[in-house]
């Protein structure tokens, strides 16, 4: 926006939180880039109380992308054209807070960005523009984004060109296709053995860079940043691992052996699997299990 022919009246973000082992209050860089620029900046922990402000502005348009707070309906309707929200999805599927996450874990072969009219519903307004691109076979969450957030970036600019000449009609979402993008949390990332090891591929994939994919190993829990589905014609146990020798660790999965190219120790450096058996090594036959799973044995 900056790179348009726009004035950016006033920059929102969220209230600085607390990051690192210290638990210091960290900007977000949005923030950062507002005050190189000499933006207003504005960091209300809610939007409440924000159209009385946003009215003295007399402004055209906001564009949301990515704010994680819901916008009121004073504030949808107090720009003349309205809100536009860029999504990491071509909508109607993977409305909600994950898009990208959720789209390599069910093994979407597409994805993209949409520019949409945003009103009081969750990601259902009309669209305004789309572009779309193939997900790599792969790609994590954490290259999806970068790539979609460049993309998203392209269509905007597209568009607010548009917008000084004409006004844009948005098409309604098709009535058909819609799913939920519901939110990561952590105790979904305990990786279950017994599903087949493309599943958890994906899901590993998807877990990158955050919250990541782990599982237990006797009384350790292992981060896998990384991993590849292979056949298996064993009758081993699901987490049984099968081979853990010159950087090779294969573990037998519901349907299929899995690969695991990259892992961590909490509080540790990733390291490819061949550095990491240098300094932990595991034994064959043992068994990686989810904590839920291991818990509840006991």
């Amino acid at each position: 926006m900056l790179d348009s022919d726009v004035e950016v009246c006033a920059v929102y973000t969220q209230p600085d939180r607390p990051a690192g082992r210290g638990r210091k209050l960290r900007a977000s860089p949005v923030k950062e880039l507002a005050l190189r620029h000499g933006l207003t900046l504005r960091q209300p922990a809610d939007l409440e109380t924000e159209a009385p402000y946003l009215s003295t502005l007399d402004i055209d348009l906001m564009v949301v992308v990515a704010y994680g707070l819901i916008l009121p309906r004073a504030v949808l309707t107090t720009p003349r054209l309205g809100c536009i929200n860029v999504h990491a999805s071509l909508l109607p599927r993977w409305r909600g807070a994950a898009p990208i996450q959720r789209a390599i874990e069910a093994g979407d072969t597409r994805t993209g960005v949409t520019l949409m009219q945003m009103d009081e519903g969750l990601d259902t307004g009309p669209v305004l523009a789309t572009a779309d691109t193939l997900i790599n076979e792969c790609e994590n969450s954490g290259s999806l984004h970068n790539r979609l957030a460049t993309l998203g970036a392209q269509a905007l600019r597209g568009l607010l060109a548009r917008l000084d000449q004409t006004p844009v009609i948005g098409t309604p979402q098709a009535a058909t296709g819609a799913c939920y993008a519901q939110q990561l949390t952590r105790a979904e990332t305990w990786l279950d053995w017994r599903s087949p090891a493309e599943v958890l591929e994906r899901r590993i994939r998807a877990f990158n860079p955050w919250p990541l994919a782990r599982s237990r190993l006797g009384d350790m829990d292992y981060l896998i940043r990384r991993a590849r589905a292979k056949p298996s014609c064993t009758s081993a146990d699901p987490g049984m691992v099968l081979a853990a020798q010159d950087g090779l660790i294969q573990v037998q999965t519901g349907n299929g052996a899995l690969e695991l190219l990259e892992l961590q120790r909490p509080g540790g450096k990733a390291l490819d699997t061949r550095a990491f058996l240098h300094g932990h090594p595991i034994k064959p036959g043992s068994i990686f299990t989810a904590r839920g799973a291991d818990h509840a044995q006991r």
